[in-house]
């Protein structure tokens, strides 16, 4: 189940947010990386390569994920001792690749959704995290936003003003 945290507007940054939501990424908690199949997309593949890995060591070749009929991507291994992801450190619950981890990981327990111009931001109930609502929680502001995931909402604004400019200028051909 998903709910709505916020929106952000990808041209002017202006964030509207529930107030009442709070999210803290609890250090050393792993449970996420335990209990959830992680798809990979391209990049996060050749990222992880980058770092001396083989595809083979983390990409889960028999899972697939699909969004309606199109594919989206493997899943990344589980440790067949701990049944969490690969890189999962089982002693210290910190992630081995974390500055390069899958897209997924880094969004979650959040789903990004653009609607034109406009980016939808939804958490993922999962009631195994105890960041959500957790009382030292941050809420959804622009801040947060930027310092999290400026690169992601960067590049999807990029790609909004283009699309404007693109429009105008065929709008005065």
């Amino acid at each position: 189940m998903k709910k709505w945290v916020a929106t952000i507007d990808l041209v002017t940054l202006k964030v509207e947010a529930d107030p009442a939501f709070k999210f803290k990424c609890l250090e050393n908690c792993g449970l996420c990386c335990e209990r959830l199949e992680i798809p990979l997309r391209d990049e996060d593949i050749e990222r992880i390569e980058e770092l001396g890995y083989n595809a083979w060591e983390f990409v889960d070749y028999e899972k697939l994920f699909y969004r309606g009929d199109k594919f989206l991507g493997y899943a990344i291994k589980k440790n067949p001792v701990t049944d969490a992801c690969v890189f999962l450190d089982p002693e210290t619950k910190k992630c081995k690749i974390y500055n390069h981890r899958p897209l997924a990981c880094r969004l979650y327990p959040f789903v990004f959704v653009k609607h034109g111009e406009k980016m939808e931001i939804y958490v993922k109930e999962d009631s195994f995290c105890p960041g959500i609502n957790h009382p030292e929680g941050k809420p959804i502001t622009k801040e947060f936003l930027m310092k999290e995931y400026g690169d992601i909402i960067e590049e999807y604004r990029r790609r909004v003003i283009h699309e404007t400019q693109k429009t105008q200028v065929n709008a005065s051909v």
